[in-house]
């Protein structure tokens, strides 16, 4: 989990609150429960209180080492793309403008948008249309060839 701000039109900052569920990792463990560990930052916006509260609900928080962003590197990546591919081209309005944004990017990122790691699928495995062959387009298009 983590936080990353975002500024609106009117320079006001709002923060992001995000959750990322490793579900490939469960798979892999099936006994164990559900969730076991809370991976976060030293960021002074995760005090002792928030600690105490995730003890409670029974998961054990993990933080990374101070300035090591790529111990939590599956939510750095998350957070450089979602700036990359729209914070970095549309500006928030207000905060119901940014909940739209990103919660149409988090519907993107997975069924839309292409993985590397998934061998350029996306993680709802959509079907791969093949490409045409040369032959059939020289048909339709013969002046290209």
């Amino acid at each position: 989990m983590d936080f990353f701000a975002v500024p609106t039109l009117t320079f006001k900052f709002l923060y992001c609150f995000f959750v990322i569920e490793h579900g490939r990792l469960r798979e892999a463990v099936p006994d164990a429960g559900p969730y076991r560990y809370m991976i976060l930052d030293h960021d002074s916006k995760f005090s002792d209180d928030l600690i105490t509260v995730l003890k409670a609900t029974g998961l054990q928080p993990k933080r990374t080492s101070v300035q090591a962003p790529w111990q939590n590197g599956i939510a750095e990546r998350w957070v450089g793309s979602c700036r990359r591919e729209i914070l970095d081209h549309v500006i928030a309005l207000d905060e119901r403008h940014l909940r739209r944004l990103v919660r149409d990017y988090v519907d993107y990122h997975h069924e839309d948008r292409i993985h590397d790691a998934l061998g350029k699928d996306t993680p709802d495995r959509r079907r791969v249309e093949a490409k045409q062959s040369l032959r059939r387009l020289q048909h339709y298009y013969p002046v290209l060839v």
